[in-house]
């Protein structure tokens, strides 16, 4: 067993040094998960996988899923930002339809007020021309 892990061990670095094309940090991610998991294939999909998402976006996983990331969140702030935006708008305008509504309500008790009293005035009016 310990034999055997010396001959991988020997031919991945062999591998790793004497080939240019297999950038370092694409096999520390497999040789990990074949570590703890002892699982050879389950790390050599990993690899696969890797180095075919690298050569269709040109970008490792990691970095191509931090980006995507960076922008959601940028898109979530804007849309955060201007949802507070158009919260502290509709306050405002509430506000002032509230402050107009009472306006109103205030003139129209006032308005009510002037004419009880304008009728109770002229009722009083009358009863004087009457006594007289």
């Amino acid at each position: 067993m310990i034999l055997r892990f010396l001959k991988l061990s020997l031919f991945f670095t062999s591998f790793l040094f004497l080939t240019g094309f297999v950038p370092l940090p694409a096999m520390v991610g497999p040789a990990i998960t074949a570590v703890t998991s002892g699982n050879l294939v389950k790390a050599t999909a990993q690899l696969v996988f890797d180095n075919e998402f690298k050569k269709k976006t040109g970008k490792s996983s990691l970095s191509y899923i931090t980006e995507e990331v960076s922008k959601n969140n940028q898109q979530m702030r804007i849309n955060k930002d201007f949802k507070n935006l158009v919260e502290k708008r509709v306050k405002v305008v509430h506000q002032k339809l509230v402050d107009q509504n009472n306006e109103s309500k205030i003139i129209k008790d006032f308005k009510l007020l002037v004419e009880k009293r304008v009728k109770f005035t002229h009722k009083k009016l009358k009863q004087q021309k009457i006594n007289q």
